[in-house]
């Protein structure tokens, strides 16, 4: 049920973050939610880091989850900060490799229903990463692409599956 908690945010987060890169939303409004899911992703993160700490597969799952969190509270810092926001655009590099290393190693575990869910939203958050990289880090002239595409991940990768999740209509 963590996870689907996580994910509806994960969701809501990236949908918002979508709709501001479309130029709809202020910068300083969407800060609300960025810095609100990265808080929560960061106490859930710590959570499962040291609720057993022997588990190293609860150790594995806070530790990735704290890279999305702290992008969030990134985000939202850079808003008040006016940062350019390059530092986060190289720290979604450091995100976006990892992720795809993440995804690649749950290609083993794929089966028929949440593995391969999980593996193909491994592979789509890299990508997203990614994408924020170019953004930020390299100023590459593509907000628009990354927008419809954080508003595809929020939707297929976050909303969709936390709902089903919290729902208990598929079991993670």
């Amino acid at each position: 049920m963590i996870l689907g908690l996580t994910l509806l945010y994960v969701g809501a987060v990236l949908f918002v973050n979508g709709i501001w890169l479309l130029g709809k939303i202020g910068d300083k409004e969407v800060s609300v939610i960025n810095i609100m899911v990265g808080v929560l992703s960061f106490i859930i993160a710590v959570y499962l880091i040291f609720r057993e700490p022997d588990n190293s597969a609860a150790i594995s799952t806070g530790a990735f989850t704290l890279l999305f969190a702290f992008t969030y509270l990134w985000v939202g810092a850079n808003q008040f900060l006016k940062a350019d926001g390059a530092g986060l655009g190289w720290f979604c590099f450091f995100v976006s490799i990892t992720a795809a290393f993440v995804g690649a190693s749950s290609i083993a575990d794929i089966g028929i229903n949440f593995e391969l869910w999980n593996t193909f939203s491994w592979f789509a958050w890299s990508a997203l990463w990614f994408s924020f990289f170019c953004l930020l880090a390299l100023a590459k002239k593509i907000q628009h692409s990354v927008a419809i595409y954080t508003l595809f991940c929020a939707v297929f990768t976050g909303w969709i599956p936390g709902v089903l999740i919290l729902l208990g209509i598929i079991n993670a």
